[in-house]
């Protein structure tokens, strides 16, 4: 992670609270200056050639100087990390998604965000099935390398994170407010959790109070950061399901997990699959979908790539004998090799990337001719 310069850090800072200040503007502004020097020495005539509306000028001729220090102080004490939509350690995926925010504040390992990442998102007041099954996708996802995303909220948020965590995984959570004050309260021993080996982050200054229209922009940024959404468990009006059509005109695979006609918290899982959503059993319903877009990612971690089974070890070749050339499911597989689910989901995946197997429908896999 580079250093950031005292005067570009008090400039991002600037944009971060400069109204109506959009991603094409800070391209705009970066284009004329890498380190963004109109910001703080503003010409009005420049801001407005570089995209900039009359509101977001205004305020960078007569800016809060105050507020942007107090900003500056906290930045130093909590080893916070402003990063410009310009900066290459921006995350890529967020950055072509529709309305990127132009600077995002991040607490704990910033390269996380960078990472292949599945949202997980759901219902404030699940059932306890649906939070075991939270955690059961999230320590999954974790034990293959994908990091869970989500927004820190009660219910199937915080399920999720700590599964991920709980499995020895990564997981980002993106809050509704200021990096200062964590919302619900309850949850600042999970936020101090994700940051150890995660990131909790947000696009709202320091002193930003959760309102309730921060939620749906909060919600844009889990969608955007993800190669895809997966919604456990949600009622018909669910905040989740805004996440679910961000990440659908983002362009993203949306998944839901189906439950009994009777469950009300299930409700608009089934409208999303209505609608064309993914209906998810297991995990590897998402990979199949995913394993496209994750390929370069997944392969280029320093773990999973250390796993890769271009030389087969021991317990790669014992899963290779137990695959004939017809379909076998995940359960036969165990029943062959005695190993257990998560082990064989995480190595199929990796011999499929390899072409060692190919997927069938209904979750099962086959040995390919010739390896």
């Amino acid at each position: 992670m580079t250093c950031q310069p005292d005067s570009v850090l008090r400039r991002l800072c600037l944009a971060a609270r400069t109204p109506g200040l959009d991603a094409a503007a800070m391209d705009s502004l970066a284009a004329g200056c890498a380190d963004f020097t109109l910001l703080e020495k503003p010409e009005p005539d420049a801001l407005e050639r570089a995209g900039l509306k009359t509101a977001a000028i205004q305020y960078l001729m007569r800016p809060d100087a105050e507020r942007i220090d107090a900003d500056l102080r906290w930045i130093g004490t909590s080893g916070c990390r402003l990063l410009a939509c310009t900066d290459p350690q921006y995350p890529k995926l967020l950055r072509i998604s529709p309305s990127p925010p132009p600077v995002l504040y991040s607490l704990g390992v910033h390269e996380t965000l960078c990472e292949p990442q599945l949202a997980m998102v759901g219902s404030r007041n699940p059932t306890a099935g649906g939070r075991a099954t939270a955690r059961e996708f999230a320590a999954r996802c974790a034990r293959i390398g994908l990091v869970v995303t989500s927004g820190l909220a009660l219910g199937i948020d915080a399920a999720s994170h700590e599964g991920a965590l709980d499995a020895g995984g990564r997981t980002v959570a993106v809050v509704g407010h200021g990096l200062d004050s964590l919302y619900p309260a309850e949850h600042r021993w999970l936020a101090d959790r994700i940051a150890n080996s995660g990131a909790v982050v947000s696009e709202f200054p320091p002193g930003t109070p959760p309102l309730a229209r921060n939620f749906p922009r909060r919600n844009r940024i889990i969608a955007g950061l993800s190669h895809g959404t997966l919604v456990v468990e949600a009622a018909r009006e669910s905040g989740s399901l805004i996440t679910a059509r961000l990440a659908g005109a983002a362009g993203r695979e949306v998944f839901a997990i189906p439950s009994s006609i009777h469950n009300s918290q299930a409700r608009g899982c089934h409208e999303l699959i209505r609608q064309g959503a993914k209906l998810v059993e297991e995990l590897e319903d998402v990979l199949a979908e995913l394993k496209i877009s994750l390929l370069d990612q997944l392969l280029a971690d320093p773990a999973v790539t250390a796993a890769s089974p271009a030389t087969l070890d021991k317990e790669y070749k014992i899963l290779l004998d137990a695959l004939a050339f017809e379909p076998a499911s995940v359960d036969t597989l165990i029943e062959r090799t005695g190993m257990n689910s998560e082990s064989i989901a995480s190595m199929l995946l990796i011999l499929e990337l390899d072409g060692h197997v190919a997927p069938h429908p209904g979750g099962r896999y086959s040995r390919m001719a010739g390896r």
